[in-house]
């Protein structure tokens, strides 16, 4: 089935929010390579958080299109310590950018969700009818409730004002560029420098938080990029879609992974005192396929190849 281009990207003027944070230098990236041309501004120059800022800058630069990645984000422990900021920043710069585009008449907006928006308890794989069927996970819930009011905004908007806009869902990314904090970061990375610096510095055991029992679905950072342009390209309905690999892997079978990968010869402790997180997390990838022609290419071993390769480069190991 072919999915033809109803908003072709080459000579198209777009917005990017978020477009110099780990995803968003891979999807401009992605995006400059098929013709379009990119504004990018980061935080300090633009605060989405001012109500005004999004319709100034829309005013002055006049983009065509609108992909609005930028998010207040973290792994648990920063969803724990934060949850008021992450609900305020994550709602207050979508609702008026949606506005912004609403008033300016944008032809074309794409909103990034996120895989924390799905019910605790969803049956797998997750598919996207099913998104109000419960709610979040306690830890991430204001994070994902507030992605998920910006769906609805989205839905209200086509409804009442025609608005092109649409939703994606990605699940957890991971790749070369990653975030390096072990405060504020996924797993991932996490796990990858935690094996890296305890092979360097001669440690006999790794501790990893919860049981390792819990599962998840990672994609590759250009997958999800490809992903996002092919959405933005070709994708003109108002129902949300997921990107995803369709696959799942334990904590503690990624951990062994992670561990061999960087030549880490101690012992995996896992430390059940600490939160595991949402029980299963794995994503019906069929929609977009079935919308608009896409799924990944990157299968886990080779993305956690690279970017531990990667890692060890930044990390001087």
């Amino acid at each position: 089935m072919s999915h033809p281009e109803t908003f072709p990207l080459q000579g198209k003027r777009l917005w990017v929010t978020g477009g110099n944070g780990f995803l968003g230098k891979h999807v401009v990236a992605e995006l400059e390579r098929r013709g379009a041309t990119i504004l990018a501004p980061n935080s300090k120059e633009l605060d989405l958080l001012d109500p005004m800022a999004a319709q100034k800058f829309i005013q002055a630069e006049r983009p065509e299109g609108v992909i609005h990645m930028a998010a207040r984000v973290g792994g648990i422990g920063a969803n724990r310590e934060h949850p008021g900021d992450f609900f305020y920043a994550n709602m207050a710069m979508g609702l008026h950018l949606i506005e912004a585009c609403r008033l300016e008449q944008v032809e074309k907006v794409l909103v990034l969700g996120t895989v924390c928006a799905y019910p605790k308890f969803c049956p797998t794989p997750f598919h996207e009818d099913t998104i109000w069927d419960g709610y979040p996970e306690e830890t991430n819930a204001p994070y994902g409730v507030a992605k998920k009011a910006l769906l609805v905004q989205l839905q209200a908007y086509r409804q009442q004002y025609g608005t092109r806009g649409i939703f994606l869902i990605p699940v957890n990314l991971y790749g070369p560029g990653d975030h390096l904090d072990l405060a504020s970061n996924h797993v991932i990375p996490a796990l990858i420098r935690k094996f890296i610096e305890a092979k360097r510095d001669g440690k006999d055991h790794v501790e990893l938080w919860g049981t390792g029992t819990v599962s998840r679905e990672f994609l590759f950072v250009e997958d999800a990029a490809r992903g996002i342009a092919e959405g933005m390209a070709r994708y003109e309905d108002g129902d949300p879609v997921n990107l995803g690999t369709g696959e799942e892997v334990t904590i503690r079978d990624l951990a062994l992974k992670v561990q061999h990968l960087t030549g880490f010869q101690g012992e995996l402790r896992f430390n059940p005192a600490y939160p595991d997180g949402q029980p299963k997390r794995q994503l019906d990838t069929s929609r977009a396929l079935e919308r608009f022609g896409w799924k990944a290419q990157v299968r886990l071993d080779e993305g956690l190849a690279k970017t531990t390769t990667w890692m060890k480069g930044v990390l001087g190991t």
